[in-house]
């Protein structure tokens, strides 16, 4: 299929954490796809939204690699709030910077410019590379502001489960299992971490329907994440028990 250029004048952001499923800004339309060149990894701290500065929790930043494929969703920016709202969201209480990326959709026939977030070791926040156990251990531990970090993690891979269940990402998979295995030893409710609340996911250029859905979230639980997408509706309701972290 020819990939043609995107010949709006306009502007695109790209999503790969807590965007995907809560933007927090107005936009005209979004699309799922991907960006190259990065991989994701859960190395960035967070003292602001998901942690606190005694227990920092710990949110998704983009590392280079050559060959790395990162998975999200792009948004096409509606007017002039949006990127003052990301500025101090992701830059100044986040200490992310921006780039700039080549967003490939999904369906292989549109590529065009995005800004992208991204955190480096050279912001306050940085904690970079640990053991997947540490650092699910501490995703498990630490909430803040907007919620539990645990609800960070599990979002975002649902997200991806559900919207883009081709995509391959070992590391945030491997946490989601490490941290739902920790619910579920520890009988914690997951509606207690994850804020017992929704988000309205719209996303117009997706191939995704509602009629998919659960042709959708099979493939994604059968496609390398067995025992993960529900891993804890596997535990018996009356054996939980809603915790306060």
């Amino acid at each position: 299929m020819e990939v043609r250029n995107n010949n709006e004048n306009s502007l695109w952001v790209f999503g790969y954490g807590s965007l995907c499923w809560h933007p927090g800004f107005k936009y005209k339309k979004s699309a799922v796809g991907h960006i190259k060149g990065f991989i994701r990894r859960f190395w960035q701290g967070n003292t602001t939204h998901r942690g606190t500065i005694e227990k920092p929790g710990r949110v998704a930043t983009l590392v280079e690699e050559k060959e790395g494929v990162v998975y999200g969703r792009a948004f096409q920016v509606q007017d002039s709030t949006a990127l003052p709202y990301l500025e101090n969201r992701e830059c100044t209480l986040g200490g992310y910077m921006t780039t700039i990326a080549t967003f490939y959709s999904r369906e292989g026939n549109r590529n065009f410019p995005v800004i992208v977030y991204i955190a480096t070791n050279k912001n306050e926040h940085w904690l970079g590379d640990a053991p997947l156990q540490n650092i699910a251990k501490q995703i498990f531990e630490c909430s803040g502001p907007n919620g539990h970090n645990v609800e960070y993690l599990l979002r975002l891979a649902e997200f991806m489960h559900r919207y883009l269940p081709e995509a391959h990402d070992e590391h945030l998979f491997t946490l989601e299992i490490l941290v739902r295995s920790k619910i579920k030893e520890m009988n914690i409710c997951l509606n207690t971490l994850m804020g017992d609340r929704n988000f309205n996911i719209d996303i117009e250029d997706t191939d995704v329907k509602d009629d998919d859905n659960d042709l959708v979230t099979n493939n994604a639980i059968g496609n390398l994440r067995k025992n993960s997408f529900q891993f804890t509706l596997q535990v018996p309701d009356k054996t939980m028990r809603c915790l306060k972290m």
